[in-house]
């Protein structure tokens, strides 16, 4: 019930392993990690990787896991921060090591927008929050359950370099 750096890049790994085996079935990954149309015996892709790392974002920036008693009934990692989402309150989800107290003042506003790299005065609290809001919406795309839809690794690097970048500004101020 841990991820392991072994669950992703399965695609690869598997598909090797599975030319020389006779048996039909391989654990594709991690249970709570590994994508749902593993389940129903859908070959290994980049799509299921995705999902694995969709998952372990959530899992950081959230403090819970995929397999955490409260996901039950429907509920799952991925729709818990997608409904904070939706109703604009992250700080309801994110583990509170995120959850940064009051900020003073006379702090100079950050000139960027990360959603659209607009110039906007926000303040350093504003912008921590904008990026967190960036990072758990790239985990949710990452972790939704048609393989298709997912969003793919080379838009996942470019929107988390953005947040990095944006970071890196705020903390040097």
């Amino acid at each position: 019930m841990i991820a392991h750096v072994g669950d992703f890049g399965l695609a690869r790994f598997i598909q090797e392993a599975t030319t020389q085996q006779t048996s039909s079935f391989v654990l594709k990954g991690t249970i709570g990690y590994a994508a749902p149309e593993y389940g129903m015996g859908s070959k290994v892709s980049t799509h299921g990787d995705v999902y694995s790392y969709g998952i372990l974002l959530l899992e950081i920036f959230t403090g819970k896991r995929p397999t955490d008693e409260m996901f039950k009934d429907g509920l799952s990692l991925h729709d818990y921060v997608k409904r904070a989402l939706l109703r604009r309150q992250i700080s309801d989800v994110l583990d509170p090591i995120f959850v940064v107290g009051g900020e003073r003042e006379e702090e100079a506003p950050i000139n960027i927008d990360i959603s659209n790299n607009n110039e906007v005065g926000y303040s350093k609290k504003e912008q921590r929050e904008e990026c967190l809001t960036a990072i758990l919406r790239v985990g949710v795309a990452c972790s939704v359950e048609t393989p298709r839809e997912r969003m793919n690794f080379t838009d996942v690097i470019k929107e988390l370099k953005l947040v990095r970048k944006i970071i890196g500004r705020f903390s040097r101020n």
